[in-house]
């Protein structure tokens, strides 16, 4: 019989107010489902950063180039060879644009900071959504992870 998966580590610091902000016990459930709905049985660390607009903005304008917060950036762990460590990289969140884009899409700002903490871990495990075909399977996943910690479809409107 194989060993379950351990409890992934997951490191939460914030730059930002913690008023409306998830508890650590909801970030780790969702990473932890995330991780499940990969099959990754291996352990896993990471950190997951809540950011203000100014630093997320900071944040995208440095590593993306684009001039705006954006909801969550994934920074995937880049290991030098024959470095075995669980680190799988970091999540930056930001906290208002989170909660904006929860009341933009009428949809419960937990559910939504749950998406956007999947989608980030998703991203750390090299899913993306650049192609069509990428974003189908990628957003399919994701809708699949999220039923099962009993949310709606985050694609469907409201």
């Amino acid at each position: 019989m194989a060993a379950a998966p351990t409890e992934p580590l997951v490191h939460l610091g914030y730059a930002a107010p913690r008023r409306g902000v998830p508890a650590p016990a909801s970030f780790r459930a969702w990473v932890a489902a995330a991780l499940r709905a990969v099959h990754r049985r291996k352990p896993a660390e990471l950190s997951i950063r809540i950011v203000d607009a100014d630093e997320g903005r900071a944040l995208n304008a440095a590593y993306r180039g684009k001039d705006y917060a954006t909801n969550v950036l994934s920074f995937p762990a880049e290991l030098p060879p024959g470095v075995d460590l669980p680190l799988i990289g970091d999540l930056v969140i930001c906290a208002p644009v989170v909660v904006r884009e929860a009341a933009e899409q009428n949809k419960p700002a937990r559910e939504h900071w749950a998406h956007m903490t999947v989608h980030g871990v998703l991203h750390l495990l090299g899913y993306d959504h650049i192609e069509d075909a990428d974003a189908v399977r990628m957003e399919a996943l994701e809708t699949r992870i999220l039923a099962g910690l009993g949310i709606d479809d985050p694609y469907l409107s409201r």
